[in-house]
């Protein structure tokens, strides 16, 4: 089990949300956290502590006043931290190259490939075709519905009908490098691991996934570890004493090492 760590930007600023409550009219969103240092300051420590693989995440759609900022704090971030980080919110066919020339490693993709309701194909293809699919990573981002776990998009707001599931996973696994999942419906309120899902994702042995939200304590880490055999990656965001949590960054980077 690897750290990946992360960066989440919304209005201009480096913050952690609680995953359901952004939305888009307005800008508007639940806080936990709001940083005076910007994006390229937590990128530098990432660096420094030889943490690759994390993730930077726009979370204004394009439409916003506030995506120009958003864009400027990601451009510093990768500019600090060269190849080291994925970026992720917005992303398409068009502007995936330009966020690898400003530095990024991998794009992140969710929207683009997840509409209507349901996989499409043929924007996986541009993709593929685009950046190759060693640099792309998709983001099945999930809540639960009836019992299940189905893919949600456009910042966590809109249900598709694509259920996570091995087959799901073995049929996207060929054209990506690696799976980011949320877990929405925990993240950013500290509230313990999706267990159900976190098994479902380490019982599946394919291409690297990280998993995201709900992790709070020390023992959460270790329960990931233990249901997935440490074959997940992990991010913690609000838990984390970076952005105002109670688990110490340090020992969590040592924990994963």
């Amino acid at each position: 089990m690897k750290f990946r760590p992360c960066i989440d930007i919304h209005n201009g600023k480096v913050k952690q949300l609680v995953g359901g409550t952004l939305r888009d009219d307005e800008d508007r969103a639940e806080e936990n956290f709001v940083s005076e240092k910007d994006a390229a300051y937590y990128a530098s420590l990432y660096k420094s502590d030889g943490l690759i693989g994390g993730h930077i995440i726009i979370l204004n759609p394009m439409s916003s006043p506030f995506y120009i900022e958003d864009r400027e704090q990601a451009r510093a971030a990768l500019a600090a931290f060269p190849g080291g980080l994925q970026i992720g919110g917005g992303m398409n066919d068009t502007n995936a190259q330009e966020f690898i020339c400003m530095g990024a490693s991998h794009i992140i993709f969710t929207s683009f490939v997840f509409n209507d309701g349901e996989i499409n194909y043929e924007n996986l293809g541009k993709l593929v075709k685009k950046i190759g699919s060693g640099r792309i990573v998709l983001d099945l981002s999930c809540r639960k519905r009836g019992g299940e776990y189905y893919i949600v998009t456009d910042r966590w707001q809109k249900f598709t009908e694509v259920m996570i599931s091995h087959d799901a996973l073995d049929k996207l696994a060929g054209y990506c490098a690696e799976f980011l999942v949320h877990a929405v419906d925990v993240e950013g309120k500290a509230a313990g691991i999706e267990i159900e899902l976190a098994t479902l994702l380490g019982s599946w042995n394919g291409i690297p996934i990280t998993y995201a939200g709900g992790v709070s304590s020390y023992a959460d880490l270790e329960l990931l570890r233990s249901k997935t055999s440490g074959r997940i990656d992990v991010t913690i965001g609000s838990s984390l004493d970076l952005f105002g949590g109670k688990l110490e960054y340090k020992k969590i980077v040592e924990m994963c090492r």
